[in-house]
């Protein structure tokens, strides 16, 4: 069967990629990709279509920056 690719839910604030996907076993199956995640080569179109348009070097430079403030927090507790 293969799997079928059914829905890209873009959050908000990082526009990270929640995948839905029904897999071989007949179950849905969901996934993260997390802004300027490296994607597969095998990737479905649509998801490397989205992640061009929405992953924008601003979009990623502020998730980042989120990512290194996250981390400092963490280091100095």
């Amino acid at each position: 069967m293969g799997n079928i690719f059914n829905k890209i839910e873009v959050t908000p604030d990082h526009k990270h990629f929640q995948i839905r996907e029904l897999k071989d076993d007949g179950l849905w199956h969901r996934r993260l990709l997390l802004c300027g995640d490296t994607l597969a080569e095998d990737e479905h179109q649509e998801v490397k279509d989205k992640a061009e348009e929405v992953w924008t070097d601003e979009v990623k430079s502020a998730w980042a920056t989120f990512q290194a403030e996250q981390e400092a927090q963490r280091s100095n507790t």
